[in-house]
């Protein structure tokens, strides 16, 4: 008996589940509400140079402007520089002034904003940009704090992949939160850029043990005909989380008040951890009989089945253990040694990258559709639902291959599928490990999209180009990946080289390492 029969006694779909589906959603949701926090947190309200000296009731403010402030080739004010002295207006005595120092025929020189500038808080009351000015020459810094935030979700997502493998699921999911929790906090009593960067690298580094750990936890107390059904519910809490925040960045136009309101709720969300159950999977292969066959027992109590002693005894789960238990501790190695795994972890990490680069480049720049940010953002989250019940029917229908593949050519569906088949694909004894590898790489995807934007300097439209060549690229990468629909979840990496190798392979008797204590 392995542990898919165990879960069918003791009910793979139940008030169990999703209970656990609730109580895990609060990660699902907080993700979007940081990780696109940007749009609002970092926004670059309209600014000119700061001019000392303006009349306070001057009724030509407009004219005043012009004579101090250059226009951009488009005929906007400019943003960035001033004239080195104020030009001469019509019908004004500065002409005559300016023409007897020989100035009028000349090019107006122009200088940098030495004494700062003056935004517009119509928007927004305060952003990192207008606290540190980080605009004109600056501007990059301001680019660069959303790629040090997923720079840190990539570290991050090595360790938690690794150490929630070695210790367990639930406990790492308690480190996440915590340290999430008081870097948030820190990151919004910044006195500095420079503590603003590390706090929210760090923060990015904590969050990036939602991203991996959520998941897997759902699907491995699920049967394998439920999976879909919880996997894309998942992934509406995400369209969720993209739609509230919307709504809280509209009602909070501080930046340090909104990165509060977003990490606040990880206090709940340690309190959560309370009826959060450890995957019982995961405690098996660690050879944690009772504490597994303790959780077993609750899943059943709660999912009303009634299971016989001698079958689900301590004694018959500890014959599923020795089964299902390894005998060397996981590492980023055992995902290359075998040929059906190395090829899952190569495709994996193409189509991770593809996902993340695209969708935060697309998401991080939502411009360009005659809305202000806030309606633009939930009409971001909004078109998501429907296109959540696609990929809920595709996946069941059609298969996560074809699905992945196909929702890749349209970025915006892409995401709900991806966790959804990675999970699947790796074997519990490396499941968060491969989860940790592709995250990894999604994140360094993650890193350079904001970067990618400032590409329009060279030509308008090649940021969006990239966007889309990186899309097409992961979408041929992800028809390569095996299908796993009304497949088991694999345990071992001897599972996953037999149902994923061709009929020639499957007879061989390939000498395969396992995974040791």
């Amino acid at each position: 008996m392995g542990f898919e029969e165990l879960l069918e006694q003791v009910g793979g779909f139940g008030p169990f589940q999703l209970r656990n589906v609730a109580l895990l959603a609060l990660p699902r949701v907080l993700l979007p509400l940081h990780f696109l926090l940007p749009i609002f947190l970092a926004a670059v309200p309209a600014h000119r140079c700061a001019l000392p000296g303006a009349p306070a009731n001057f009724s030509h403010q407009d004219v005043w402007l012009e004579a101090h402030l250059p226009r951009e080739p488009d005929g906007t004010l400019s943003s960035c520089l001033r004239f080195a002295y104020p030009q001469a207006l019509p019908n004004t005595t500065l002409g005559e002034e300016r023409q007897s120092r020989g100035e009028l025929e000349d090019e107006p020189a122009t200088v940098p904003c030495s004494q700062g500038w003056e935004y517009d808080h119509s928007e927004f009351s305060s952003t990192i940009a207008t606290e540190w000015d980080l605009v004109c020459e600056q501007k990059g810094l301001n680019r660069a704090a959303s790629t040090f935030f997923f720079a840190g979700v990539l570290v991050g997502a090595v360790a938690f992949g690794y150490l929630s493998d070695r210790f367990g699921r639930r406990r790492l999911l308690l480190v996440a939160y915590v340290s999430t929790l008081v870097l948030g906090l820190a990151s919004a009593a910044s006195v500095s850029y420079v503590m603003f960067a590390i706090t929210r690298t760090l923060t990015g580094s904590a969050l990036a043990g939602f991203t991996i750990i959520v998941m897997p936890l759902e699907l491995e107390w699920l049967d394998v005909e439920h999976r879909t059904v919880a996997g894309v519910l998942s992934s509406t809490f995400w369209t969720g989380g993209v739609m509230l925040l919307a709504l809280v960045g509209y009602l909070i136009r501080d930046w340090r008040w909104l990165l509060l309101a977003v990490t606040l709720p990880c206090a709940p969300g340690i309190l959560s951890l309370w009826w959060v159950p450890e995957s019982a999977r995961w405690l098996l292969t660690q050879g944690h009989v009772k504490e597994a066959h303790r959780y077993l027992l609750h899943c059943a109590r709660l999912n009303g089945r009634p299971v016989c002693e001698d079958s689900f005894s301590q004694e018959a789960v500890s014959k599923v253990a020795a089964g299902e238990r390894v005998v060397r501790r996981p590492s980023y190695l055992d995902l290359f040694r075998t040929p059906r795994l190395r090829h899952i972890s190569l495709c994996c990490v193409v189509v991770w990258f593809g996902v993340n680069f695209s969708y935060y480049g697309l998401s991080l720049d939502v411009s360009g559709l005659g809305l202000n940010v806030y309606q633009t953002q939930l009409l971001f989250g909004a078109v998501e639902l429907p296109s959540k019940l696609l990929v809920y029917l595709s996946v069941r229908y059609a298969g996560r291959r074809l699905t992945q593949a196909g929702t890749l050519l349209g970025t915006a569906l892409a995401f709900g599928t991806r966790l959804l088949v990675s999970s699947e694909l790796y074997p519990t004894v490396l499941r968060q490990t491969g989860m940790g590898l592709t995250a990894l790489v999604g994140r360094l995807g993650g890193s350079l999209a904001p970067l990618a934007a400032l590409l329009d300097g060279v030509w308008l439209s090649l940021p969006k180009l990239t966007y889309g060549g990186i899309a097409l690229l992961a979408a041929g990468t992800a028809l390569l990946l095996p299908e796993t629909r009304q497949a088991q979840l694999p345990e071992t990496i001897q599972d996953v080289e037999r149902k994923s190798a061709p009929t020639s392979l499957q007879e061989e008797e390939m000498p395969m390492k396992q995974v040791q204590n």
